[in-house]
């Protein structure tokens, strides 16, 4: 039974982070994108006027990954809260974070102590 509880948690814990990556790419992307528009436009010596609609929908995009990146972090807690429920408080899920001076490229944790 621990063993098909902690194979569920590991399986959500894997999509959780996937989830987690996936949002904070596109914020990224985005950011990039966004800042990208107002300096290309100024190079090219066009009016402030072109691509205002396209910028601001950027901008717009940004505000909702914003909304989705703190809705996924809300939902990242309340899985913590299921592990302890299912009894597996105790254990971690995903790599621990990067120690200073360590040299190790690691990923976030799901993990609750109880």
């Amino acid at each position: 039974m621990l063993k098909q509880r902690r194979l569920a948690a590991e399986t959500v814990a894997e999509a959780l982070f996937a989830a987690e990556r996936a949002i904070d790419a596109a914020i990224a992307s985005t950011a990039t994108l966004a800042g990208l528009m107002p300096t290309t436009r100024q190079e090219a010596n066009l009016s402030a006027l072109v691509g205002q609609d396209a910028l601001m929908s950027a901008i717009n995009t940004m505000q909702a990954l914003g909304v989705a990146r703190e809705n996924i972090v809300v939902t990242h807690k309340h899985l913590s809260v299921a592990q302890h429920d299912i009894g597996l408080a105790a254990i971690s899920f995903g790599q621990a974070p990067e120690k200073p001076g360590d040299g190790a490229t690691r990923t976030g944790r799901l993990s609750v102590a109880a």
